[in-house]
């Protein structure tokens, strides 16, 4: 879930900043641009690399061009290559819209702006480089928050590619995306018309791009039904991605809506599909425990500062599988953690801790791509230095994922993270709940 509050608000401050730009002098402006700004300029800012043995590619994979289809990056260990290009972190212009519609902003202006601040970012991971087959690899789900879409998790996911694990990032189409998109087919006279234009016709010319955006609440609307649906949704999505793969793995050819240049054959057979998990943040994080109650495919579940109030209560005692919350310690509040806790089990392992010094922005790859001062002051950092922060829950996140997967890794090594014993954790909560509570 992104913060909408912080986000308005630098918004503003930038705001006033490009309007700064058309009056002030060019030294000045320039100082002001480098506290604020984020961007590509400044060698202290950047999405971190994955710091696994493997080189990391990724790829986008749609099937099924429709809104019913499905949509997903995929991370995976590549061929090492230095031809490869790096993807832009945010692809095109309508997820800057996208967000303008989630925090309510002016489209026109915050394009600029959102342009200016994060359009040179890359994505530390070779576009369709060639996968680099070595056994078979662990596959991981992830679910974005609300408001995100799948790119914002890009060091998360590509850090776990890097340890040996494909990753698929959903981009979901529940309504709870800032932006995403999807495929409709011409109107005939329009397609003759371009038909006549062209010798050939590729798969691609008979459709048309079709974007959603955010889907707000509206006046008087109750919450909990539209997010109870929409998680339902997020659900099936993940389901459906892990499905797809399956196809893959198994040599059923697939087709991508999105024509990549990836090579989907070499995936035949890479993929372990007996360790199969599901990550998620924020609203993700809900989907991981409702897509853990749908399908016993996944054999454990990463809840990365979940946000609960999505979730049926009735499903809690239907969840078998092995779960790991992560908590920042700035965002959890008390019906938010015993909704947690009443996934404890005394023969089901359930382990939850806190990173000290975060915010729920300490997940998503914004926390890397702002200046300390202006981060901390927008709530997109803590007080804990992003970098640390990610590598405590990246190492715990695979000490867990090893010991659910029954992997044969060296990941054992943080084992004991899972029990809060670092001085940058807490075992459990910060927050206070009653006994009588639980």
């Amino acid at each position: 879930m992104l913060s909408y509050a912080g986000f308005k608000h630098q918004l503003s401050v930038v705001e006033k900043l490009y309007q700064c730009s058309r009056t002030t002098n060019t030294d000045l402006w320039y100082k002001l641009r480098q506290a604020v700004m984020g961007n590509s300029c400044s060698t202290n800012l950047g999405i971190p690399p994955g710091k696994g043995p493997n080189q990391v590619g990724c790829t986008d994979l749609m099937v099924d061009h429709t809104v019913q289809g499905s949509f997903f990056r995929l991370y995976y260990p590549c061929v090492e290559s230095t031809s490869s290009e790096m993807p832009c972190w945010i692809p095109s212009k309508e997820y800057f819209n996208g967000l303008a519609d989630f925090m309510k902003i002016n489209r026109s202006l915050s394009e600029k702006i959102f342009n200016y601040l994060y359009g040179s970012f890359k994505i530390p991971a070779a576009l369709d480089a060639p996968f680099k087959p070595n056994g078979k690899y662990p596959v991981i789900i992830f679910s974005h928050g609300l408001g995100a879409f799948r790119t914002l998790y890009s060091a998360i996911c590509a850090e776990i590619a890097s340890q040996g694990f494909i990753v698929a990032a959903v981009e979901h189409r529940d309504g709870s995306s800032s932006a995403t998109f999807y495929f409709q087919e011409k109107p005939i006279e329009e397609e003759k018309d371009q038909a006549a234009s062209n010798n050939t016709l590729t798969t691609q010319d008979n459709l048309e791009v079709v974007w959603m955006y955010y889907k707000a609440l509206q006046q008087g609307e109750s919450e909990f039904p539209l997010r109870n649906k929409q998680v339902k949704q997020r659900a099936d999505e993940c389901i459906r991605a892990l499905d797809i793969l399956i196809q893959i793995n198994s040599g059923s050819s697939v087709t991508n809506v999105l024509q990549s240049q990836f090579d989907w054959t070499t995936l035949e057979n890479t993929m372990d599909m007996c360790r199969t998990a599901i990550m998620g943040h924020s609203f993700g994080g809900a989907t991981v425990i409702e897509s853990l109650c749908k399908e016993s495919k996944f054999k454990c579940g990463v809840a990365l500062d979940s946000w609960m109030f999505p979730l049926d209560e009735e499903i809690f005692p239907r969840v078998k599988q092995p779960i790991l919350f992560i908590n920042s310690e700035k965002f959890q509040w008390v019906g938010n953690i015993i909704r947690m806790r009443k996934l404890d089990s005394t023969t089901i392992p359930r382990k939850m801790i806190t990173i000290r010094g975060t915010v729920h922005q300490s997940f998503p790859d914004f926390t890397f791509l702002t200046r300390h001062w202006i981060g901390k002051i927008l709530k997109l950092k803590g007080e804990t230095d992003p970098q640390l922060a990610l590598d405590l829950c990246n190492k715990a996140s695979l000490a867990f994922l090893q010991r659910h997967l029954s992997l044969e890794k060296d990941f054992s090594q943080w084992d004991h993270l899972l029990d809060g014993k670092d001085e940058n954790l807490i075992p459990g909560t910060n927050v206070t709940v009653p006994q009588s509570a639980i």
